[in-house]
């Protein structure tokens, strides 16, 4: 019987010994595989045609974007991605950088709040200008340590709603953002899942995003990722560019301070 009861312990062991094993193997070479096409990320491209857009005068008014204000002046985009979101004195409000391209988009080229956010996310033969824009945005800010300011009353108000959003439970599943991601070690299949209220964990997750999703083949920006987490937890998918959003991001952000910003990144 006692031998019995060993065989089965050895047993157990070697078990957990093998996934063990097999998670450290399944990471390994995800992170081999990310290193071999770093050099290549297809994000640059992104990057390339965001630029362009950037400074092609369009729109009803017939002008470029270099004139928008992410809050360092107008058209200023170092750093300015580092410290999004934040509160805009021109608005009365706390944006985001996609809320705050959409608002530019409208007040400067004179486009419909409709036509400025058509076609947010791109797919297979129809591409996003949004995240064109965004992947030339950020990558502006590389390299840079996250700076995300809770001074102004409505920002700190709107880190308090995004806590609110990312510990609220709800939907077919009971999920909330912190099921899968408040808790060191976890993760699903073979992707680990953040813990975003560990800062180490904050900063490496926030500043690798937007992405070039292999996967998917396509720049996938912050707002993306968030309403793909909803849609995953079998929530109503928010609206882009709302203020909920804007509001989750303020709080992920706020954590990934002192990170230094690497996007866009590439992703599985």
């Amino acid at each position: 019987m006692i031998h019995r009861h060993k065989v089965v312990l050895a047993s157990g062991l070697l078990a957990a010994f093998g996934a063990a094993f097999a998670q450290t193997s399944s990471t390994d070479e995800i992170a081999k595989y990310r290193q071999m096409l770093a050099d290549g990320n297809p994000a640059e491209l992104w990057e390339m045609r965001g630029e362009e857009l950037w400074k092609t005068k369009t729109g009803p008014n017939k002008v470029s974007l270099e004139k928008c204000d992410f809050g360092k002046g107008a058209g200023v985009l170092k750093g300015a991605y580092t410290e999004l979101p934040r509160y805009f004195k021109d608005v009365n409000k706390v944006m985001d950088l996609e809320q705050r391209l959409v608002h530019c988009r409208v007040t400067l080229q004179g486009l419909t709040p409709a036509e400025a956010v058509k076609t947010p996310f791109g797919a297979a033969g129809k591409k996003s200008d949004i995240e064109a824009l965004v992947s030339y945005i950020t990558a502006e800010s590389r390299g840079m340590k996250m700076a995300v300011s809770t001074a102004h009353p409505m920002e700190q108000r709107a880190f308090d709603t995004g806590k609110q959003l990312f510990f609220y439970r709800g939907g077919s599943h009971d999920f909330a953002c912190a099921t899968c991601h408040s808790v060191d070690g976890q993760r699903i299949r073979l992707q680990e899942l953040p813990n975003i209220l560990n800062p180490i964990n904050a900063q490496a997750a926030y500043t690798t995003w937007p992405a070039y999703r292999v996967s998917q083949g396509e720049v996938r920006t912050m707002q993306h990722r968030l309403t793909d987490c909803f849609r995953q937890q079998r929530f109503p998918e928010p609206l882009y560019a709302s203020d909920a959003l804007t509001a989750l991001t303020m709080f992920l952000a706020k954590n990934a301070n002192g990170g230094v910003y690497a996007g866009p990144a590439l992703k599985r």
